[in-house]
Protein backbone atom coordinates (compact mmCIF):
# COMPACT_ATOMS: atom_id res chain seq x y z
CA UNK A 1 0.00 0.00 0.00
CA UNK A 2 1.66 3.47 -0.82
CA UNK A 3 1.63 5.73 1.67
CA UNK A 4 -0.56 9.13 1.95
CA UNK A 5 1.02 12.23 2.70
CA UNK A 6 -0.32 15.03 3.56
CA UNK A 7 0.16 18.36 4.56
CA UNK A 8 -0.65 21.22 7.32
CA UNK A 9 -2.90 23.67 6.56
CA UNK A 10 -1.83 27.10 5.58
CA UNK A 11 1.45 25.62 4.21
CA UNK A 12 0.09 26.27 0.13
CA UNK A 13 -1.14 30.11 1.23
CA UNK A 14 1.06 32.96 2.53
CA UNK A 15 1.78 33.20 6.25
CA UNK A 16 -0.68 34.77 7.92
CA UNK A 17 0.89 38.13 10.22
CA UNK A 18 4.75 36.48 9.76
CA UNK A 19 3.78 33.03 11.61
CA UNK A 20 4.99 29.87 10.19
CA UNK A 21 1.74 28.30 11.11
CA UNK A 22 -1.68 29.69 11.69
CA UNK A 23 -5.12 29.35 10.53
CA UNK A 24 -5.51 30.83 7.05
CA UNK A 25 -8.78 33.29 7.38
CA UNK A 26 -8.33 34.52 4.21
CA UNK A 27 -7.13 31.52 2.30
CA UNK A 28 -8.48 28.55 3.29
CA UNK A 29 -11.07 27.37 0.79
CA UNK A 30 -8.32 27.97 -2.09
CA UNK A 31 -6.25 25.46 -0.49
CA UNK A 32 -8.41 22.71 -1.53
CA UNK A 33 -7.89 23.32 -5.38
CA UNK A 34 -4.40 23.64 -4.68
CA UNK A 35 -3.38 20.23 -3.08
CA UNK A 36 -6.03 18.61 -5.71
CA UNK A 37 -3.94 20.36 -8.04
CA UNK A 38 -0.40 18.56 -6.37
CA UNK A 39 -2.02 15.40 -5.77
CA UNK A 40 -2.11 15.63 -2.12
CA UNK A 41 -5.29 14.08 -0.67
CA UNK A 42 -4.88 14.62 2.27
CA UNK A 43 -4.54 18.01 5.21
CA UNK A 44 -4.29 18.34 8.57
CA UNK A 45 -6.41 21.12 9.98
CA UNK A 46 -4.72 23.66 12.52
CA UNK A 47 -7.33 25.50 15.24
CA UNK A 48 -6.57 28.83 17.31
CA UNK A 49 -8.04 30.25 19.82
CA UNK A 50 -8.27 33.75 18.46
CA UNK A 51 -12.10 33.64 16.92
CA UNK A 52 -12.50 30.01 17.51
CA UNK A 53 -15.66 29.98 17.12
CA UNK A 54 -16.08 31.11 14.28
CA UNK A 55 -13.70 29.11 12.80
CA UNK A 56 -15.50 26.95 9.93
CA UNK A 57 -14.68 23.79 11.73
CA UNK A 58 -16.87 25.07 14.74
CA UNK A 59 -19.80 26.22 13.46
CA UNK A 60 -22.47 24.51 11.29
CA UNK A 61 -22.40 26.22 8.02
CA UNK A 62 -18.59 26.03 7.90
CA UNK A 63 -18.53 22.24 8.39
CA UNK A 64 -20.93 22.07 5.62
CA UNK A 65 -18.33 24.06 3.10
CA UNK A 66 -15.76 22.17 4.56
CA UNK A 67 -17.06 18.57 3.29
CA UNK A 68 -18.01 20.25 0.04
CA UNK A 69 -15.00 21.08 -0.63
CA UNK A 70 -13.21 18.13 0.50
CA UNK A 71 -15.71 16.10 -1.71
CA UNK A 72 -15.75 18.64 -4.41
CA UNK A 73 -11.70 18.43 -4.55
CA UNK A 74 -10.49 14.70 -2.96
CA UNK A 75 -9.14 16.41 0.04
CA UNK A 76 -9.67 15.11 3.46
CA UNK A 77 -9.49 16.65 6.33
CA UNK A 78 -7.74 13.73 8.63
CA UNK A 79 -6.64 15.46 11.27
CA UNK A 80 -6.45 18.70 13.44
CA UNK A 81 -3.25 20.42 14.93
CA UNK A 82 -4.67 22.07 18.85
CA UNK A 83 -2.50 25.11 18.68
CA UNK A 84 -5.19 26.42 20.92
CA UNK A 85 -3.68 23.95 23.20
CA UNK A 86 -0.06 25.91 23.48
CA UNK A 87 -1.98 28.90 23.44
CA UNK A 88 -4.07 28.47 26.38
CA UNK A 89 -3.72 25.18 27.94
CA UNK A 90 -6.27 23.92 30.48
CA UNK A 91 -3.64 21.94 32.92
CA UNK A 92 -2.30 25.05 33.69
CA UNK A 93 -5.80 26.72 34.24
CA UNK A 94 -7.58 26.42 37.41
CA UNK A 95 -11.17 27.28 39.06
CA UNK A 96 -13.24 28.92 36.49
CA UNK A 97 -10.87 29.24 33.27
CA UNK A 98 -9.72 25.50 33.27
CA UNK A 99 -13.84 24.41 33.53
CA UNK A 100 -14.34 26.90 30.20
CA UNK A 101 -11.32 25.44 28.71
CA UNK A 102 -12.26 21.87 29.30
CA UNK A 103 -15.88 22.85 28.28
CA UNK A 104 -13.84 23.57 24.85
CA UNK A 105 -11.98 20.96 24.27
CA UNK A 106 -15.77 18.96 24.33
CA UNK A 107 -16.84 21.22 22.04
CA UNK A 108 -13.75 20.68 19.63
CA UNK A 109 -14.35 16.80 19.92
CA UNK A 110 -17.72 17.14 19.03
CA UNK A 111 -17.08 18.92 15.67
CA UNK A 112 -14.38 16.84 14.94
CA UNK A 113 -17.07 13.77 14.74
CA UNK A 114 -19.55 15.69 12.84
CA UNK A 115 -16.90 17.05 10.36
CA UNK A 116 -15.17 13.19 10.23
CA UNK A 117 -11.86 14.17 11.71
CA UNK A 118 -10.16 11.41 13.15
CA UNK A 119 -7.17 12.94 15.12
CA UNK A 120 -6.72 15.63 17.95
CA UNK A 121 -3.25 16.63 18.06
CA UNK A 122 -2.25 18.14 21.65
CA UNK A 123 0.79 19.78 21.62
CA UNK A 124 2.33 19.37 25.57
CA UNK A 125 5.61 21.31 24.16
CA UNK A 126 6.84 24.83 24.20
CA UNK A 127 3.80 26.77 26.54
CA UNK A 128 1.83 23.37 26.36
CA UNK A 129 4.63 21.41 27.72
CA UNK A 130 3.40 19.93 31.07
CA UNK A 131 5.72 21.33 33.95
CA UNK A 132 5.45 18.52 36.84
CA UNK A 133 3.48 15.14 37.72
CA UNK A 134 0.29 17.50 38.97
CA UNK A 135 0.19 18.66 35.50
CA UNK A 136 0.55 15.55 34.21
CA UNK A 137 -1.86 13.76 36.30
CA UNK A 138 -4.34 16.63 35.36
CA UNK A 139 -3.60 15.88 32.06
CA UNK A 140 -4.63 12.24 32.27
CA UNK A 141 -7.39 12.31 34.37
CA UNK A 142 -9.44 14.86 32.44
CA UNK A 143 -8.98 12.91 29.03
CA UNK A 144 -9.19 9.65 30.63
CA UNK A 145 -12.86 11.21 31.94
CA UNK A 146 -13.55 11.32 28.01
CA UNK A 147 -12.36 8.33 26.66
CA UNK A 148 -15.96 7.02 26.25
CA UNK A 149 -16.96 10.15 24.41
CA UNK A 150 -14.11 10.03 22.29
CA UNK A 151 -14.86 6.21 21.83
CA UNK A 152 -18.93 7.16 20.99
CA UNK A 153 -17.63 9.80 18.54
CA UNK A 154 -14.61 7.61 16.79
CA UNK A 155 -12.24 10.83 17.74
CA UNK A 156 -8.69 10.01 18.75
CA UNK A 157 -6.15 12.16 20.75
CA UNK A 158 -2.52 11.73 19.46
CA UNK A 159 0.08 13.63 21.61
CA UNK A 160 3.02 15.30 20.21
CA UNK A 161 5.27 15.78 23.44
CA UNK A 162 9.16 17.36 24.90
CA UNK A 163 9.47 14.23 26.89
CA UNK A 164 12.60 11.78 26.39
CA UNK A 165 11.53 8.46 24.95
CA UNK A 166 11.39 6.39 28.36
CA UNK A 167 9.12 9.36 29.99
CA UNK A 168 6.79 9.42 27.02
CA UNK A 169 6.06 5.83 26.77
CA UNK A 170 5.24 5.56 30.97
CA UNK A 171 3.22 8.93 29.94
CA UNK A 172 1.23 7.39 27.21
CA UNK A 173 1.01 3.96 29.00
CA UNK A 174 -1.24 5.45 31.65
CA UNK A 175 -3.88 6.27 28.92
CA UNK A 176 -6.49 3.80 26.94
CA UNK A 177 -4.78 2.50 23.96
CA UNK A 178 -7.91 2.49 21.78
CA UNK A 179 -8.43 6.34 21.76
CA UNK A 180 -5.01 8.28 22.95
CA UNK A 181 -1.59 7.68 20.71
CA UNK A 182 1.44 9.55 19.68
CA UNK A 183 1.89 12.39 17.32
CA UNK A 184 5.29 11.58 16.40
CA UNK A 185 6.90 15.11 14.88
CA UNK A 186 10.19 14.14 13.37
CA UNK A 187 11.70 17.50 13.28
CA UNK A 188 10.38 18.62 17.26
CA UNK A 189 12.67 14.93 18.12
CA UNK A 190 15.70 16.40 16.04
CA UNK A 191 15.78 19.72 18.22
CA UNK A 192 15.40 17.96 20.93
CA UNK A 193 18.05 15.91 20.20
CA UNK A 194 16.60 12.52 21.10
CA UNK A 195 17.26 9.52 18.69
CA UNK A 196 14.44 7.86 16.63
CA UNK A 197 15.66 4.73 17.34
CA UNK A 198 15.30 4.96 20.79
CA UNK A 199 11.87 6.55 20.12
CA UNK A 200 10.18 3.96 18.28
CA UNK A 201 11.63 1.12 20.15
CA UNK A 202 9.81 2.93 23.96
CA UNK A 203 6.45 3.67 21.81
CA UNK A 204 6.48 3.30 18.09
CA UNK A 205 3.19 0.68 18.38
CA UNK A 206 1.95 4.01 19.75
CA UNK A 207 2.10 6.38 16.78
CA UNK A 208 -1.20 7.60 15.32
CA UNK A 209 -0.04 10.23 13.24
CA UNK A 210 3.48 11.45 12.09
CA UNK A 211 4.91 15.49 11.27
CA UNK A 212 7.43 15.13 8.97
CA UNK A 213 9.72 18.51 8.99
CA UNK A 214 13.31 19.17 10.17
CA UNK A 215 14.92 21.66 13.08
CA UNK A 216 18.16 22.24 13.96
CA UNK A 217 19.45 20.71 17.11
CA UNK A 218 17.86 23.23 19.75
CA UNK A 219 16.59 25.64 17.02
CA UNK A 220 13.85 26.14 14.42
CA UNK A 221 12.56 24.49 11.52
CA UNK A 222 14.74 24.34 8.48
CA UNK A 223 13.97 22.67 4.71
CA UNK A 224 13.78 19.60 4.67
CA UNK A 225 17.16 18.04 4.72
CA UNK A 226 19.00 20.70 6.21
CA UNK A 227 18.75 20.20 9.52
CA UNK A 228 19.81 17.66 12.42
CA UNK A 229 16.72 15.62 11.53
CA UNK A 230 17.98 12.29 9.70
CA UNK A 231 14.60 11.72 7.95
CA UNK A 232 15.94 8.98 5.78
CA UNK A 233 16.66 6.50 8.85
CA UNK A 234 13.72 7.87 10.75
CA UNK A 235 10.71 7.51 8.37
CA UNK A 236 12.54 4.27 8.04
CA UNK A 237 12.49 2.99 11.40
CA UNK A 238 8.75 4.04 10.92
CA UNK A 239 7.56 2.32 8.32
CA UNK A 240 9.59 -0.98 10.20
CA UNK A 241 7.53 -0.34 13.43
CA UNK A 242 4.42 -1.62 11.09
CA UNK A 243 2.87 2.51 11.16
CA UNK A 244 0.49 2.61 8.68
CA UNK A 245 -0.98 6.01 8.73
CA UNK A 246 -1.00 9.42 7.87
CA UNK A 247 2.46 11.96 7.25
CA UNK A 248 1.70 15.08 7.29
CA UNK A 249 4.31 17.81 5.84
CA UNK A 250 4.20 20.29 8.40
CA UNK A 251 7.84 21.82 6.54
CA UNK A 252 9.45 25.26 6.73
CA UNK A 253 7.86 27.56 4.91
CA UNK A 254 8.13 29.28 1.01
CA UNK A 255 10.67 31.65 1.51
CA UNK A 256 9.64 33.19 -2.21
CA UNK A 257 6.02 32.46 -1.37
CA UNK A 258 6.18 29.42 -4.27
CA UNK A 259 4.18 27.35 -1.88
CA UNK A 260 2.95 24.41 -4.52
CA UNK A 261 6.51 23.87 -5.80
CA UNK A 262 8.31 23.75 -2.48
CA UNK A 263 5.55 21.40 -1.09
CA UNK A 264 5.80 19.25 -4.33
CA UNK A 265 9.34 19.00 -3.78
CA UNK A 266 9.17 18.17 0.24
CA UNK A 267 6.18 15.73 -0.76
CA UNK A 268 8.22 13.87 -3.46
CA UNK A 269 11.84 13.92 -1.22
CA UNK A 270 9.30 12.19 1.63
CA UNK A 271 7.35 9.68 -0.49
CA UNK A 272 11.28 8.29 -1.43
CA UNK A 273 12.37 7.52 1.83
CA UNK A 274 8.83 6.22 2.91
CA UNK A 275 9.28 4.31 -0.12
CA UNK A 276 12.77 2.85 -0.37
CA UNK A 277 11.71 1.79 3.51
CA UNK A 278 8.75 -0.49 1.89
CA UNK A 279 5.73 1.84 3.17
Amino acid sequence: MTAVIGFMQGRLCDRVDGKIQAFPWADWEKEFPAAQALGIPAMEWTLDRDRLFENPLMTEVGRARIAELSRQHRVKVTSLTGDLFMQAPFWKAEGAARAKLLTELDQLIDACARAGIGFIVVPLVDAGGMADKAQEDLVVAELTARADMLRARGVKIVFECDYPPAQLAAFIARLPADVFGINYDIGNSASLGYDSAEEIAAYGDRILNVHIKDRVLGGTTVPLGTGNATLAETLGRIVRSGYRGIYILQTARAAENNHAEVLRKYRDMSAGWIAEAGG
